[in-house]
């Protein structure tokens, strides 16, 4: 196993991160205009992980498919995450979700930096996404009350120009372009894929 990545990337997180230039650029454009949107003191803390595991010669990550059962974001591609609880912290968060919602026991995650945190108008959630990762692939139990599926791509893979893609569609009956991650046949956009760009962004500093 080839630990160089994991140790570069704890490296580059540890630097400033690029923060709202890599968000943007997977950002929907013209930027929506959200109506009614909630009071700052209401805004959920929540937060997600990136969790990097090795197989096949290569580090991969999870994404999960929510079910149709959850209040937010029915049917689209996330990280494993969910809303800050009561005495934890956002790194606790991310972490006890994850093991939730897929199943991989809390203490078998190290966990070695974080991204920067990006509002989400439409949910009202304020998400703070970490980086983690395993040795080897974990065994996945879903909670399917939340998660529809699970899958993973490879970071080869997730850096190619070609996962890269932009369709046109109606939001709010406005017409705008989407940018999206094309991953293992699936629609990567919003929240996630602003995350993921910025994942990006830090891994061709590596690559």
């Amino acid at each position: 196993m080839n630990t160089q990545f994991i140790n570069q990337l704890k490296q580059q997180l540890n630097q400033p991160l690029p923060g709202k230039d890599a968000q943007s650029i997977m950002m929907i454009k013209p930027k929506p205009i959200f109506r009614n949107i909630a009071d700052a003191k209401t805004i959920k803390p929540s937060a997600v992980l990136i969790l990097l595991f090795y197989k096949n010669d290569n580090w991969n990550f999870f994404l999960t498919k929510r079910s149709q059962n959850v209040n937010h974001h029915k049917g689209q591609i996330s990280l494993p995450g969910g809303v800050l609880e009561k005495n934890e912290s956002l790194q606790e968060t991310a972490v006890r979700e994850t093991e939730e919602e897929i199943g991989i026991p809390s203490n078998d995650i190290q966990i070695i930096g974080s991204l920067s945190p990006f509002y989400v108008p439409v949910s009202n959630f304020k998400i703070s996404p970490f980086i983690g990762w395993m040795k080897k692939k974990p065994q996945i139990k879903i909670y399917d009350k939340e998660v529809e599926k699970v899958f993973s791509v490879s970071i080869d893979e997730f850096i190619l120009k070609s996962t890269q893609k932009t369709k046109y569609d109606k939001l709010n009956g406005e017409w705008v372009k989407i940018p999206y991650f094309d991953i293992d046949n699936e629609i990567v956009w919003g929240a996630t894929s602003i995350i993921l760009s910025e994942f990006k962004n830090i891994i061709l500093k590596i690559a």
